[in-house]
């Protein structure tokens, strides 16, 4: 691994790299370690962020908007000089790795008037490393790979929220990449656009691409992530795959009745815990109770049960039980 290594208190231009490797997996595609930036000022957008990103996972950053995402990711891709840390993207330093790298950050310009195809065309030129020779092939080889061949022959502006996203990633696809970077690739669309994307990007990542995900949408993290992490003021407070995040944390059986306050003298009289009422429904912890004889007990003592099930821990409600707040679920 020949990783960029950043040292000092305040951004200068050209800080100092280093070649001392990342503590961590040799296999990840991104390791960082202390990374910090401090801006003019003093603000500290991130501080002394560890992230490991394991090779071939679609990898979720959440955080509310402000937490440091964006300014980590444009670190990553070498837009952005580090204040301090460590960091390696697929083993290398930034400018080294991102050949094979494709990157989606506030989505590219493209020409309203042109066809998908003929947009895509104009972003390879713009590319000194780009092969002339093969453009037109790789342009179709990517408009296929994100859905869009039926349409490339069509303007721009006649594409659909999702559609305007995916050619917005096959921009990134022109080349072959080891890593697929997105900075909230739902953001702003409509839910038949969001599906398409959360379906683009589970099919990218099974043809073996790491795909790093940055957004505000838990929902949207939990249905298309493998892994995960939490940011929060600049600083990560959790990081691993989906499943661990809300490993220890007790499931909840939620039920749904006109008698609350009978329903919940049963669950207490069964032991159990965190009993919560609310208007036509109450949750407790699931503890070692079966659901099934939840149910029994309720409808043996004449509560009217509407509804019963059981509620696992959410993306939601591990951010909220390590920071005490929430941010968007839906958008």
């Amino acid at each position: 691994m020949t990783p960029v290594t950043v040292t000092g208190t305040t951004q200068e231009a050209g800080a100092p790299f280093g070649a001392a490797p990342p503590a961590g997996d040799p296999a990840a595609a991104i390791v960082t370690r202390g990374l910090t930036k401090r801006f003019r000022g003093g603000q500290v957008a991130v501080d002394a962020l560890d992230l490991t990103v394991p090779r071939g996972s679609v990898y979720g950053f959440l955080g509310p908007n402000g937490s440091g995402k964006t300014t980590t990711i444009r670190m990553l891709l070498g837009l952005v000089t580090p204040t301090a840390g460590e960091y390696a993207v697929l083993g290398l330093p930034p400018a080294r790795a991102l050949p094979r790298v494709g990157a989606l950050v506030e989505g590219p310009a493209f020409y309203p008037y042109l066809s998908g195809a003929a947009n895509l065309l104009r972003f390879d030129a713009a590319d000194p490393s780009a092969r002339r020779a093969t453009a037109r092939r790789r342009v179709a080889d990517a408009l296929d790979r994100v859905g869009l061949s039926a349409a490339a022959g069509k303007r721009y502006r006649t594409y659909s929220l999702g559609m305007r996203q995916r050619l917005a990633i096959a921009a990134a696809l022109l080349g072959p990449r080891e890593l697929l970077v997105l900075d909230e690739p739902t953001n702003g669309l409509d839910p038949q656009g969001t599906r398409e994307v959360r379906a683009l990007v589970k099919e990218i990542a099974a043809d073996g691409t790491t795909v790093f995900v940055s957004s505000h949408l838990l929902a949207e993290i939990e249905q298309m992530c493998t892994h995960a992490a939490i940011m929060r003021t600049g600083r990560l407070v959790a990081q691993g795959t989906i499943g661990s995040l809300s490993a220890g944390r007790v499931p909840l059986i939620r039920v749904e009745t006109p008698d609350v306050a009978e329903a919940a003298r049963v669950l207490g009289a069964l032991g159990l815990a965190g009993v919560r009422t609310g208007a036509g429904e109450l949750t407790a912890e699931l503890g070692g109770q079966r659901p099934e004889t939840i149910n029994a007990a309720l409808v043996g003592q004449e509560v009217a049960v509407r509804g019963l099930a059981v509620v696992r821990p959410s993306l939601e409600d591990v951010f909220v039980g390590l920071t005490g707040e929430g941010f968007d679920v839906d958008g």
